[in-house]
């Protein structure tokens, strides 16, 4: 008795859906790899729902505008913080470092001005003297670091105290106003399409923040080195020299922030952006960046430093005190350290 032959599949044929658990498990597995980002995008909704039932002024458009540009300069020093932090390390000059370069800037558009320079000459030199000041302010934080082998946060504590010393010796403890260039203003003041210019300025770094963090060696070589320094090294990756890059980056994200602030300002203030520093820092850690390094992630911390803002700003809405203020930001910082130190036991 013959035996049918097995009937085998034709070439070409359709292949079954993904199953339902299969695509299940890949969600699972997408929140799983980002929980930390989903986790702090969710807290930005509670808080949206929760101010706007506490306060009639906080779910309006004007307000949100203003949201965006207090928020504007937390998002462009945690991008910085954001690389620093990558590579196991902490910076703790970006607070006075915004009135370090606020200053540098407003000091050279003055000189600049009195010289007889024209307007938009004398704009550029300041932008990019605050630019570099701010560089300048993180080569030296990362050659303490990296060369000179010093503690992280100790140099960085004295770097912090010597930026905010300078800034008032160039002041003369007072600020040094801007008014005079409305051009200069319009970044920090002005909009265009309805949209807060600021606006643009940090989309356009986060972008340029997320590429280098993700397509670049600097964010290669940054995550390398929080993940396994030794290792690294070992690798023929010359550690000390990247992590001064790192450093010098997240200095010249500072100093962006102090150009932005100083055209809001409309001055080089010597007294601002204290505390800046814990809460750009805060921002990077809610967003999933290690303070033991080998993490981090350019979403998260802007995610991060909008949340930060807008506890801020629902804050003053419902008339809480500025030192009550200052608690709740604090218990906030806790909770992002506590949050890291819970990812890092896992």
């Amino acid at each position: 008795m013959s035996t049918a032959a097995p009937v085998k599949p034709q070439q070409g044929s359709v292949k079954p859906p993904m199953s339902s658990m299969s695509q299940g498990t890949d969600l699972m597995d997408f929140l799983r790899r980002h929980a930390s980002q989903v986790l702090v995008l969710v807290s930005e909704l509670v808080l949206i729902v929760v101010f706007s039932i506490a306060s009639p002024y906080f779910f309006q458009l004007s307000n949100f505008s203003a949201l965006l540009l207090d928020a504007s300069v937390y998002v462009l020093l945690a991008l910085g913080l954001t690389f620093v932090i990558a590579t196991g390390g902490i910076d703790l000059t970006p607070g006075f470092g915004i009135a370090f370069t606020s200053v540098c800037l407003a000091v050279v558009m003055r000189e600049a001005a009195k010289a007889g320079l024209g307007t938009p000459l004398v704009i550029f030199l300041g932008v990019l003297v605050g630019l570099l000041a701010g560089a300048l302010l993180g080569t030296i934080n990362g050659f303490l670091v990296a060369y000179l082998r010093m503690q992280p946060m100790i140099a960085t504590l004295a770097m912090m105290l010597i930026a905010w010393g300078m800034a008032l010796v160039l002041s003369g403890t007072s600020a040094i106003p801007l008014s005079g260039f409305p051009a200069f203003l319009t970044l920090g003041q002005g909009r265009t399409l309805g949209v807060t210019n600021a606006m643009f300025l940090v989309v356009a770094a986060a972008l340029v923040a997320a590429y280098l963090l993700n397509r670049t060696l600097i964010g290669r070589y940054a995550l390398a080195i929080g993940s396994n320094e030794e290792a690294t090294r070992l690798s023929g990756v010359n550690v000390k020299r990247w992590k001064l890059y790192v450093y010098a980056l997240g200095g010249t994200f500072t100093g962006l922030a102090g150009i932005l602030m100083a055209s809001r300002l409309a001055s080089g203030k010597p007294d601002v952006g204290q505390s800046y520093e814990m809460y750009a820092i805060a921002a990077a850690v809610l967003g999933g960046a290690s303070l033991m390094g080998g993490k981090a992630s350019v979403f998260g911390s802007v995610v991060g430093a909008v949340v930060i803002a807008t506890i801020r700003n629902g804050a003053v809405l419902m008339g809480i005190p500025d030192q009550w203020q200052k608690v709740l930001l604090g218990v906030v910082v806790l909770g992002a350290v506590y949050l890291d130190t819970r990812r890092t036991d896992k």
